[in-house]
C-alpha cells in the first residue's frame, strides 16, 4: 500500500507526452519494498508508458570516500539485476545528480522520485523540480512513518516522538506488494555507466577520496542485508533485549548501512521482526524502538533543523553548560591524529576506534562512548563535535547520515536531559571506563577486536 502522505508534488508543471515515466533512484538503491519505485510503476502503466530507473553516480557527494563508493557500488550492480528481471531498463550515469536527471526528464512524462533529508539530497531535488519540465513527485520510502505526519516540527527528545510514531504504527505496517510491469523499454539513445564491469573499474574514473580502503566484513546489496536480517531474527532477536548493549557480544542487526544506502526497507525490517511470534513482544518491541523512534527521531532532526550537522544542534542548555566548564583541566588532551590512530591511553577508546576503522562499523554502546570521551579529550566542544563527525562520517559504513549526525548530537546533550554537575561535561551525560567494566566482559571486546583483520 502506498499511503497519500508519503507522496508529495515538488513542482507544478504538467504532464508531458514523454517516451516512459523516470524513477530516479537516490536515496532508495532497491528494486524490493520500496515505494517510490512502485508509485513510479503504478505511473508509468495508467499512462501505458515504459518505466526508465535512473541512477546517477557522483564524486561530489559530501564526505563519500572508496569505502562508501565500493559498497554501494555492490548493491547497485544487484539493483540493476534485480530491475531488469522485472522487464524495467535500469541506467547508471555519471554526473551531478539534478543536471543529469534534467536532462534525461527531457523525454519524460513524469519524474518520480525518493526522498532524502539531508541537505545535498533536498539541493538536489529542488533543482530538479525547478529545471524539469514535466511534473516531479517525491514519494518518502525509507521510514515508516512520513516524517511531516509522525510531528510537524522538531521533536525535542524521543520521548515527545515516541507516542505519536506508535499512534500510527498500525496504519503504516501493513504489507507491501509489486505491482506487474506492463511495458518494457530496452535501451536509450545515450550510453550508460556499464555496471557489468569491475567496482574498481567503475570507480577509477571518479575523483574520489582513495584513503580509507574498503571492508571484507560487510557486503553491500539488498540479499545480504535479507541474510544478516534473518539470521538475526533466528538467533539473535530472543536475546536482543537483555544483551544488545554489550559490545563483547554481536547481539545485534548490522542493518544500519543497508538502512543508510537504501538497500533494504525499514518497513520490510519492521514487519520481519513484528511477525517473529515466537519472540516475546517486549523483545520485538525494543527492537522496534531503536528501528521506528530512535531512526526517525534522527530523520525529523535532519529534515527540521538546518543546522543538524553541526554544534549549532545542540540545546541551549547543553551549550551553556559546556562552555561553562570548557577550561576545566583535562588530564588527557589529544589531537585529531591521535585520535584518528587510536593512540590514547584508553584501551577500550582504542579497540573502539580499530573497529570503526577496519570493518566499518562500531558497536552502538561503544559508539556513545566513543564520543563522550572525544568531549572529554579535547579542548573545546565544537572541536570535539568536529572531531568526532570527521571520524564518523570517514569510516563509518553509515556515516554520513541523520543517525550518525544524531548519534554524534546525543553525546553532547541533543535529545537527552540535564544530569548532575561534574568537571569538563557540566551537566551533559557522562560515561566512564568503569561503566564498561562493571557491566560487560569489556576485554573480551578488546581481545576480539585486537583478532580483527584489515583484509
Amino acid at each position: 500500500m502506498i499511503h497519500p502522505e508519503r507522496v508529495q508534488r515538488l513542482n507544478d508543471r504538467p504532464l508531458q507526452k514523454g517516451r516512459f515515466v523516470l524513477y530516479w533512484m537516490q536515496a532508495s538503491q532497491r528494486a524490493q519494498y520500496n515505494h517510490a519505485l512502485e508509485y513510479a510503476i503504478r505511473q508509468a502503466t495508467e499512462h501505458k508508458l515504459p518505466l526508465v530507473t535512473l541512477f546517477v553516480l557522483t564524486d561530489g557527494f559530501p564526505e563519500a570516500n572508496l569505502r562508501h563508493y565500493t559498497f554501494m557500488l555492490e548493491g547497485l550492480k544487484e539493483v540493476k539485476s534485480r530491475l531488469e528481471e522485472r522487464g524495467i531498463l535500469f541506467v547508471a550515469l555519471k554526473g551531478t545528480p539534478d543536471k543529469e536527471v534534467v536532462k534525461v526528464s527531457r523525454q519524460a512524462s513524469l519524474v518520480v522520485t525518493d526522498c532524502g533529508y539531508l541537505r545535498v539530497q533536498k539541493e538536489w531535488r529542488n533543482e530538479v523540480s525547478e529545471n524539469a519540465t514535466c511534473p516531479v513527485v517525491q514519494v518518502e520510502t525509507d521510514v515508516v512513518v512520513p516524517v511531516e505526519e509522525a510531528y510537524p516540527k522538531e521533536a525535542y527528545s524521543a520521548a515527545v516522538l515516541r507516542p505519536k510514531i506508535n499512534s500510527q504504527q498500525r496504519k503504516y505496517l501493513v504489507p507491501f506488494s509489486e505491482t506487474p510491469v506492463k511495458q518494457t523499454l530496452r535501451s536509450l539513445d545515450f550510453p550508460g555507466l556499464d555496471l557489468k564491469k569491475s567496482i574498481p573499474t567503475i570507480l577509477s574514473s571518479l575523483s574520489i577520496d582513495r584513503t580509507v580502503q574498503p571492508v571484507n566484513h560487510f557486503r553491500g546489496g539488498t540479499t545480504e542485508a535479507k541474510r544478516l536480517l534473518e539470521n538475526f531474527i533466528a538467533h539473535k532477536l530472543k536475546d536482543y533485549g537483555e544483551l544488545r548493549s554489550d559490545p563483547s557480544l554481536d547481539c545485534v542487526s548490522h542493518m544500519s548501512p543497508y538502512l543508510h544506502f537504501g538497500q533494504i526497507s525499514p518497513l520490510y525490517v519492521a514487519m520481519q521482526v513484528q511477525e517473529a511470534g515466537r519472540i516475546p513482544l517486549k523483545t520485538r518491541e525494543a527492537y522496534l524502538e531503536e528501528l521506528l523512534v530512535r531512526r526517525e527521531l534522527a530523520m525529523n532532526l535532519a529534515h527540521y533543523n538546518p543546522a543538524y550537522d553541526s554544534f549549532r544542534a545542540i540545546p541551549d542548555w547543553a551549550k551553556r553548560t559546556l562552555k561553562s566548564h570548557q577550561k576545566d583541566k583535562r588530564e588527557y588532551v589529544y589531537s585529531q591524529d591521535e585520535l584518528e590512530e587510536a593512540r590514547t591511553h584508553d584501551p577500550y577508546w582504542n579497540a573502539a576506534q580499530k573497529e570503526m576503522v577496519v570493518t566499518g562499523k562500531m558497536h552502538n554502546y561503544m559508539r556513545m562512548y566513543w564520543g563522550k570521551k572525544i568531549l572529554e579529550w579535547s579542548l573545546s566542544p565544537e572541536e570535539a563535535f568536529r572531531i568526532a563527525l570527521y571520524l564518523n562520517n570517514k569510516y563509518e559504513l553509515d556515516g554520513r547520515d541523520p543517525n550518525s549526525f544524531t548519534g554524534v548530537a546525543w553525546c553532547f546533550g541533543k535529545h537527552d536531559r540535564p544530569w548532575g554537575e561534574r568537571k569538563i561535561f557540566g551537566q551533559v551525560r557522562y560515561m566512564n571506563d568503569a561503566g564498561l567494566r562493571r557491566k560487560f566482559k569489556i576485554d573480551d571486546y578488546v581481545r576480539k577486536v585486537r583478532g580483527l583483520k584489515n583484509s
